[in-house]
C-alpha cells in the first residue's frame, strides 16, 4: 500500500504534468490563431433580410382568356438615399377557391434587351408569387424601377387577383 508521502509526490508530478502541457499548449494555440486586425474596420450597414415595407401598384383581374396580360411593377426612390428595393408580382386566388397552382399559368419578365425569359412562382396559401430575393436591387435618389411581366393564364377554370408590389428593405 503506497504511503501518504509517495501519493503527495504522486499527485505534485501529475499537478506539473499537467500545468506544463498547459503552458505549451498556450503558445501553440495562441500561433494559430490570426493575429488582430491593426485598425478595426468601420461597421457595414446590412440590407435586413426580410422587406420593411409594401407599396402596391394597382390590382388587376386574372383574366383565364389564353392571352397574355401585361403587368409593370413601377417605383421611384424620391428618397435623399440609396434604397433596396425588389419588384414582386402577387396572384391571390378567391378566398373560397379555387387556389391557384403554378401550372396555371405562364410568366415571364422583359429583359433589358427585350426579350422575355420565364420567371417560376412560389406558391403559399392560394398565393402565387415572384422570388424576392432575386429580384433585389439598389435604386440610388431619384432612381426609377419598372419591371414588366407577362402573364398567361392557362388553366380555363383559374380565377384570382394580380397585385404588383414593390418591397422596401429599407
Amino acid at each position: 500500500m503506497p504511503s501518504k508521502n509517495s501519493r503527495l509526490l504522486l499527485a505534485s508530478v501529475a499537478l506539473v504534468v499537467a500545468a506544463s502541457g498547459l503552458t505549451t499548449a498556450g503558445p501553440a494555440r495562441a500561433a494559430t490563431r490570426q493575429a488582430a486586425p491593426e485598425a478595426a474596420s468601420p461597421p457595414q450597414v446590412r440590407t435586413p433580410a426580410a422587406p420593411r415595407h409594401y407599396v402596391d401598384g394597382p390590382a388587376g383581374s386574372l383574366r383565364a382568356d389564353g392571352e397574355w396580360h401585361a403587368f409593370p411593377v413601377t417605383y421611384r426612390n424620391d428618397s435623399a438615399a440609396d434604397r433596396t428595393v425588389a419588384p414582386q408580382l402577387l396572384m391571390v386566388s378567391p378566398d373560397g377557391g379555387p387556389y391557384l397552382a403554378p401550372s396555371d399559368i405562364v410568366l415571364e419578365r422583359l429583359t433589358a434587351d427585350g426579350s422575355w425569359e420565364p420567371v417560376r412562382v412560389g406558391s403559399r396559401t392560394g398565393t402565387l408569387f415572384t422570388d424576392l430575393p432575386g429580384a433585389r436591387r439598389t435604386l440610388h435618389p431619384g432612381e426609377r424601377l419598372t419591371e414588366v411581366y407577362r402573364l398567361t393564364v392557362v388553366a380555363p377554370s383559374a380565377e384570382g387577383t394580380v397585385q404588383p408590389r414593390t418591397a422596401l428593405y429599407d
